[in-house]
């Protein structure tokens, strides 16, 4: 099978399409070959085009936007770009699931289809400070410009392993999430105070809670044996808390905690009040019954 893509300077949008149709070609016994170039003879050649080749035609597997017009939108207005158009055929097969291929869309396909289009989709607080996104990663994978361009073929291929590697950990990563749902939910259901939701194990769950207006706190084990109470926030992308923890706490441990709280074992409150630790279940489920009954601060 021949994949084409273009050559010169590479982006986390083709590097992210030619991984998602390798991914595709796993299980076939075929042997591929990947070329870069804007030779229109050998991209009339391949067997799937990617970024290259001004068509998009799903079905004769041709994946570019930058033709008049591009490719589409998502129906939040985010365009398709060439990582996306390979997505939406074939993320189903790769994911094993229509609700794994979503999930994927939303955590990563669509970040980079919109910076590769030219569509903000975050507003800059700090002046000079932005986040550094997996486009940067990939950029930096380039060579400098006083390193030459001899390079960039293998450099691409190298980008094109890496992001294989991201695409099975979402991949996996969103099957989780769909599994944690469902338990994050009968959690919910079956507490008796909704503002206080107590998980026996920990699982992801933060999304699932923000959906209800009610929790405001959660406990949950930690890794080393003790347990943690931490805030609920109504967008898990925001360091905004539903409801703090009582600004006497912030950054207060051991001793001085338990004396300001009332609870012997308690460890740790963070500074930023999103989360506490105590050494058992008892003493943080007491602290988060002693959060949700403080007045707001």
């Amino acid at each position: 099978m021949l994949i084409v893509t273009h050559d010169g300077s590479f982006h986390s949008d083709d590097v992210f399409a030619v991984a998602t149709l390798l991914l595709t070609l796993d299980t076939a016994p075929v042997l591929v070959n990947i070329i870069r170039t804007r030779e229109e003879a050998l991209i009339a050649k391949a067997d799937f085009t990617a970024d290259v080749g001004s068509v998009y035609d799903s079905e004769k597997n041709r994946f570019d936007h930058h033709q008049t017009g591009g490719a589409g939108k998502r129906g939040n207005g985010i365009p398709y770009a060439s990582f996306g158009l390979v997505w939406q055929k074939f993320g189903e097969k790769v994911s094993g699931s229509d609700a794994v291929s979503k999930i994927v869309d939303q955590n990563l396909v669509a970040s980079i289809d919109a910076s590769d289009s030219g569509v903000d989709i975050y507003k800059k607080i700090f002046a000079g400070v932005e986040p550094y996104t997996i486009d940067n990663y990939f950029h930096n994978i380039r060579p400098t410009w006083q390193e030459g361009t001899d390079r960039l073929d293998e450099l691409f291929l190298e980008a094109v392993a890496i992001a294989r590697k991201v695409l099975e950990r979402e991949i996996a990563h969103a099957k989780a999430e769909m599994s944690a749902e469902v338990l994050a939910r009968e959690a919910y259901e079956k507490a008796s105070d909704k503002r206080l939701i107590i998980f026996d194990a920990f699982y992801p769950h933060e999304k699932v809670l923000a959906e209800f207006p009610e929790p405001l706190f959660t406990v949950s084990p930690r890794l080393d044996g003790s347990w943690n109470v931490r805030a609920i926030r109504s967008d898990v992308s925001l360091f905004k808390n539903r409801k703090d923890l009582p600004e006497s706490w912030a950054g207060k441990r051991d001793s001085e905690l338990s004396a300001i709280t009332g609870v012997p074992d308690a460890i740790f409150c963070h500074n930023g009040r999103f989360m506490a630790v105590a050494r058992t279940k008892d003493g943080v489920i007491k602290l988060a019954k002693l959060a949700i009954a403080s007045k707001l601060q």
